[in-house]
């Protein structure tokens, strides 16, 4: 018919994504750009820096190693340093010029007549090594009275016997090692007055001390303390009484497992070395102190300090 009309239907295709290609080739682009910037930088740094900065970034990834040096943290966790007297240091030294004051020349000659001095000087790696090992064995001593001086406060706190007990005792250590000594409280001895009898609440704690004892190799060392006051009996002092008390402890501690070549020493102090020396009769400087020793280190053949 005249009147009727074609109908055309037009199909069309929507492309999305940057035509045929997508869009992934902008991803790969700016990835090969940011490397090649990071590659140019990396080349440009290279040659810009000195030798000794070159080795200043070599030691700063290098693995850490053992080190006599006690500068630093010192520890297994040392860090490093810009100066020469880090733990690992052998950094750039001008850095830390630049952060230091100015220098006269003659300051600067001095110091680099002493900086040569000290490289000149001979080390005896034999002297190195033994000081690391005795570094190493001394941090390790540290560690072992910590972790026993953790387990006795720990088992003050945990036993109900020796809850109400944990006033009498102080742990802490000095030079000489890990010391625990056995305080007494007004109306609350560790012996019979005058006495060298152990009361009962002192044999309970050296039960526990003596198990502390038996983590550690230590010898130990014990010590009787008494306060000003002369003893109350006639023609026993006070070196006499607190003698017998260290060695009425020795006694209850050997009949809990200490054994015998483990003590280095028995001594009575007297009011020699009181605990308060502002108050020379406080019930607080009588008492028994008892120190695990700290040893020589043990060395292989060949190694002996």
């Amino acid at each position: 018919m005249a009147g009727d009309q074609s109908i055309v239907i037009k199909k069309v295709k929507k492309v999305s994504g940057g035509g045929h290609h997508g869009g992934a080739w902008k991803v790969a682009y700016a990835d090969f750009v940011t490397a090649m910037m990071a590659f140019f930088l990396l080349m440009w740094l290279i040659n810009t820096t000195t030798p000794e900065q070159k080795r200043g970034i070599a030691d700063y990834f290098a693995p850490a190693s053992v080190s006599p040096s006690t500068s630093g943290s010192g520890g297994i966790l040392g860090g490093t340093s810009l100066g020469e007297d880090g733990v690992r240091g052998r950094g750039e030294s001008s850095v830390v010029e630049r952060m230091a004051p100015r220098t006269t020349p003659q300051d600067s000659t001095d110091t680099n007549e002493t900086a040569a001095e000290a490289s000149t000087t001979p080390v005896d790696p034999r002297e190195a090594a033994e000081a690391a090992l005795a570094a190493a064995l001394a941090r390790r001593e540290d560690a072992q009275f910590e972790s026993a001086e953790i387990s006795l406060r720990q088992a003050l706190q945990e036993m109900p016997e020796l809850a109400e007990l944990s006033r009498h005792v102080i742990v802490d250590q000095t030079p000489e090692g890990l010391r625990i000594q056995l305080v007494d409280e007004e109306g609350r001895p560790m012996f019979a007055p005058g006495s060298a009898e152990p009361q009962e609440r002192a044999v309970t704690l050296l039960r526990a001390v003596s198990r502390v004892i038996d983590q550690l190799p230590n010898r130990i060392s014990i010590a009787g303390h008494t306060d000003a006051a002369p003893a109350p009996v006639t023609g026993y002092s006070n070196w006499e009484l607190s003698a017998d008390r260290a060695n009425a402890a020795l006694e209850v501690l050997q009949d809990n497992g200490v054994r015998t070549d483990r003590v280095y020493q028995v001594t009575g102090r007297a009011g020699a070395e009181p605990l308060f020396p502002d108050d020379p009769y406080q019930a607080g400087n009588r008492r028994i102190s008892i120190v695990l020793l700290r040893e020589a280190p043990v060395l292989p053949p060949g190694l002996d300090l």
